[in-house]
């Protein structure tokens, strides 16, 4: 379901209008001065946070590209060294 909505309504309202695209799967287009602004939308699929234990399974399996150790050192080579205080 999809329904237009003005920036002032939506700000009246937030909590009530996240609360519909949550929940409901509704679908508002906001509208400032007749010109559509923003759509707020529910994501296409769930959002959730991940523990840390999946986030450290997750970087186990990441491994640098062939090129990445020289693309460091090249990036390295192009930044100065920092000044250092006088005091």
């Amino acid at each position: 379901m999809e329904t237009r909505i003005s920036a002032t309504e939506l700000a009246r309202r937030l909590s009530d209008v996240l609360s519909r695209a949550r929940y409901r799967g509704e679908r508002f287009v906001v509208e400032r001065g007749g010109e559509v602004v923003a759509v707020l939308e529910p994501p296409t699929e769930a959002v959730r946070p991940i523990t840390l234990r999946e986030l450290t399974e997750r970087l186990r399996n990441v491994r640098p590209d062939e090129g990445f150790a020289d693309d460091l050192e090249a990036i390295q080579a192009e930044q100065s060294l920092p000044e250092r205080p006088s005091w």
